[in-house]
């Protein structure tokens, strides 16, 4: 056997640590996550639904996940800004965004053009929750049934007014959807968030507008508006006594609501799964369901699949809506 030499020693030495050096690289590679804390990026202001809902399960998150979920609001531009960001992320899984039918379903039919593509950019992990929606009308107004309502509509053609949420909002589709089916002419006038309009209606600026039925409920069971109809394809639990928009006449599909959590395209699978695991053990927590219940936001079941289904389906529909109303934002 050859001696060992200075020469031969230190390339054996360099091969031998080799190994050594790399097994921190994958160690740290294979990391489970999440390893830091995750961004949930909510398209809506302080106190809005989709605000309330991830603020509700942030904190119950980040128990199940053993990182902090830190909620961070974006509400320019209906959604544009923030689901543009979240497109263009790191497919690392650190940043999610609770996405909202409107900016999937509805945003493409608004816009010349979006910075991301609703069904490309992005990977839906899982629903989370659906809201109904409710005609309310001013106490100013008289109407207090939806007949009423189509009658006013028709009588004053065009001068009924409605508030909204912002041109291109659920809150404005839901009435267009009315108005279109039912061949009525309305006035809109859009606030800036759908509390400014449901404030609007409590003080008779505007004669009606369409909810979600959250903000709505203390203001109804207080006797501030009436409850009209309920876009939905069920009654609410709350008030069984005002039927659904089909129910009172008009042949309109339930108005979509739902919320789903969603990243950057190409997120690992172990990821996703690892995520839906710890959501369902937070949406099977008795107090989130006693509260979504309170706040009348049904949860959602099912994973991935089901939801991107949705997705494509209301895109269809609501895109072609859309553009045959021509309902433009720019």
């Amino acid at each position: 056997m050859a001696p060992i030499t200075r020469r031969s020693f230190v390339p054996m030495l360099a091969l031998a640590g080799t190994p050594l050096l790399s097994v921190p690289l994958a160690v740290q590679a294979q990391s489970p996550w999440p390893a830091r804390p995750v961004k949930l990026v909510v398209p809506q202001g302080a106190g809005s639904g989709s605000d309330v809902i991830a603020r509700l399960l942030s904190d119950r998150l980040a128990q199940q996940l053993g990182q902090a979920v830190v909620v961070e609001n974006n509400p320019a531009a209906n959604g544009l800004v923030a689901l543009g960001a979240v497109a263009k992320a790191p497919a690392d899984g650190y940043t999610l965004v609770l996405a909202g039918v409107s900016q999937i379903a509805f945003n493409p039919a608004l816009y010349k053009s979006l910075p991301y593509d609703p069904l490309k950019d992005f990977t839906f992990l899982a629903p989370v929750a659906d809201t109904p929606f409710v005609l309310v009308a001013s106490n100013k107004s008289g109407i207090k049934t939806f007949a009423q309502f189509l009658e006013q509509a028709k009588a004053k053609n065009g001068e009924l007014n409605f508030g909204s949420a912002g041109i291109g909002n659920s809150t404005h589709i839901a009435m267009e959807l009315i108005a279109a089916t039912a061949g009525v002419k309305l006035m809109h006038v859009p606030y800036k968030g759908s509390a400014a309009a449901l404030t609007a209606v409590l003080a008779g600026e505007v004669d009606a507008m369409v909810s979600v039925v959250g903000p709505a409920l203390p203001q109804v069971q207080s006797g501030k508006v009436q409850a009209v109809a309920v876009l939905g394809a069920s009654r609410v639990p709350q008030w069984p006594q005002v039927p659904t928009v089909k129910e009172a006449g008009l042949n309109v599909p339930p108005m979509p609501g739902w919320y789903a959590i969603a990243g950057p395209a190409r997120l690992d699978p172990k990821i996703v799964a690892t995520f839906n695991a710890a959501l369902q053990k937070v949406m099977a927590d008795p107090a989130v369901k006693a509260r979504l219940a309170e706040l009348s936001l049904p949860a959602m079941s099912g994973g991935e699949a089901e939801i991107r289904r949705r997705a494509i389906d209301d895109q269809a529909f609501w895109s072609a809506f859309i553009t045959r109303n021509n309902i433009r934002v720019e």
